[in-house]
């Protein structure tokens, strides 16, 4: 039998989701600029006519509209659409994941974090200082929340990827950015060394088959930049799951080589 109560539960959720992540859309237009705490009215970003109710509920109101401002006709990007939506899968999957509990919203936050991360240093090529507090606060929080990660593991996370990006960046001063080195530092002490290394590995990976592929088109030059942060964020949003475990394979496959 279907259980309804159960299915009014996600579908509250998967709403609360995408408001949430509408808010993150929010904050991606406009902590840039500074403006988050702002008390101006949202406006449309072409004309920046000011915006009603209707025009900025979420999800219903960029279908409605045909992702188009109402006032002018220009493209409202369908970014706004997808991370809304993103918000409201997340709501839905990481409670059925792992639970209704502090876990499943601590993770969901984290993934909030990283959503934001992503679209503003694909904007600017920057990642604002505030957020990588953010997440190191959330780290805090992650001590009770997620307690299968000792404090030794997070005390090692803070420094296993940042450190060596550190001391890379004194070497090449434009190796990496100094965004990317904060976040690591701050999400190995949320996640614990094991998972921060493997996001970085996958990061490093998907950004390197980026930046071939830009060559190839030769979309850039070979001293051309590219944001690095969102690659990171899809490594620490897959190390979420499977991080700690691949880590634990292989220093298993290790003991196993030096054993033989």
């Amino acid at each position: 039998m279907i259980n309804i109560t159960a299915i009014l539960l996600y579908i509250v959720f998967f709403v609360v989701g995408v408001i949430v992540f509408s808010f993150v859309n929010n904050v991606i237009y406009r902590l840039p600029d500074k403006k988050v705490f702002s008390k101006k009215k949202s406006t449309c970003m072409s004309c920046e006519h000011e915006l009603s109710f209707k025009d900025i509920i979420p999800v219903i109101s960029w279908i409605a509209l045909k992702g188009k401002c109402r006032y002018c006709g220009k493209k409202i990007s369908v970014r706004y659409l997808i991370v809304e939506l993103l918000g409201g899968a997340l709501a839905v999957g990481l409670p059925m994941y792992y639970g209704i509990n502090m876990k499943a919203l601590t993770i969901f936050l984290f993934f909030a974090l990283l959503t934001i991360i992503t679209c503003i240093d694909m904007d600017t090529m920057e990642i604002p200082f505030i957020l990588n507090i953010c997440i190191l606060i959330l780290g805090v929080i992650s001590i009770w929340t997620i307690g299968e990660v000792s404090l030794l593991d997070r005390i090692i996370g803070l420094f296993s990827i940042s450190l060596p990006l550190f001391l890379i960046v004194l070497i090449i001063p434009e190796g990496f950015g100094g965004g990317d080195i904060k976040m690591m530092f701050a999400a190995g002490f949320l996640l614990g060394w094991k998972a921060n290394v493997i996001a970085f590995l996958i990061g490093l990976l998907l950004g390197g088959i980026y930046g071939v592929v830009c060559l190839a088109r030769r979309k850039h030059g070979k001293k051309d930049h590219f944001a690095f942060g969102p690659f990171l964020s899809i490594g620490l949003a897959i190390s979420v799951f499977c991080g700690t475990g691949l880590m634990d394979m292989y220093i298993d496959y290790l003991k196993l080589a030096f054993k033989a």
